[in-house]
């Protein structure tokens, strides 16, 4: 295997787009400054709304093969070149949302065994060996079920591939203050008559919202707004962007604002400051 970067990063993500909303601008400064960037994705959303008509007549296999298209062009407007599905394409399919009869089918990502699905994931940790991870909350950001597994998955490959003797040494939760939260909507709502959105979503419809005092990292990442913003453009079933604004919705067309500066919680490891600014502080790297 080539030599790797001395700085390697891993995020964990239950469907393609999520990566590009929470990490986008993160993934893009890590690798222009030259770091290793593994984006793990562990289904292909094959249950997501689609919100262009002339693509609504996709689904199942379609849909599934849409979204890998669309995350390989987020991938290449971002410039990360590793990126993979969880134990490879087709292995765990979307759960749909909380409480649908979806949720029971055998080969959706909610009814995965987890020590299973760690697994796959521990393989790439010990082939990457990554010094952070990044992933949800508990309750995924927002409560979907792939998003909750995915951060179950995510934190027992940690203990897992430490038990083998390969640790990591930070992992950090996707998080965004509420302070932050409300003044993006704040000049949302100033910039509405103007985009094609009818309404902004709630503060709590942001995943992971916190009070500011669980932020432990700002990484600032406005340097590349234009690729964030391109690579959300490029999840086009799922996301519909602003021209030339920092807005974007989703298919209940909600308008939501773009964070360049995208927010962390340390959960495992020693703090490099207060806040961080780099989430491989401390590291001596």
């Amino acid at each position: 295997m080539t030599e790797l970067p001395a700085r390697r990063l891993l995020l964990v993500h239950a469907h393609p787009d999520d990566e590009s909303i929470n990490n986008g601008a993160t993934m893009a400064k890590y690798l222009a400054e030259g770091a290793h960037v593994t984006l793990i994705t562990c289904t292909l959303g094959e249950r997501g709304e689609i919100i262009p008509p002339a693509l609504r007549h996709l689904s199942g296999a379609g849909l599934a093969e849409e979204r890998e298209r669309e995350l390989a062009a987020a991938m290449k407007a971002l410039g990360v070149t590793d990126h993979r599905l969880l134990g490879g394409p087709g292995r765990y399919r979307d759960s749909g949302m909380m409480g649908t009869s979806d949720n029971d089918d055998p080969g959706c990502f909610w009814r995965a065994d987890l020590d299973e699905a760690a697994g796959h994931l521990v393989e790439v940790i010990r082939e990457i060996r990554p010094q952070v991870l990044v992933t949800y909350d508990p309750d995924g950001g927002y409560g979907h079920p792939d998003h909750i597994q995915a951060h179950r998955v995510a934190m027992r490959a940690v203990q897992l591939a430490a038990d083998a003797g390969q640790s990591i040494a930070k992992v950090y939760w996707n998080r965004v203050p509420r302070s932050v939260v409300e003044e993006g909507f704040a000049r949302l709502r100033d910039a509405l008559p103007g985009l094609p959105f009818a309404a902004a979503a709630a503060v709590d419809d942001v995943p992971g919202v916190v009070d500011g005092e669980l932020i432990t990292a700002a990484v600032d990442g406005g340097a590349y707004a234009a690729a964030k913003t391109a690579a959300l453009r490029a999840h086009a079933t799922q996301l519909e962007v602003a021209p030339d604004q920092p807005y974007f919705a989703l298919s209940n067309e909600l308008a939501q604002p773009v964070f360049t500066t995208e927010y962390y919680e340390l959960v495992q490891g020693v703090p490099g400051g207060a806040p961080e600014t780099d989430l491989f502080e401390g590291l001596g790297l």
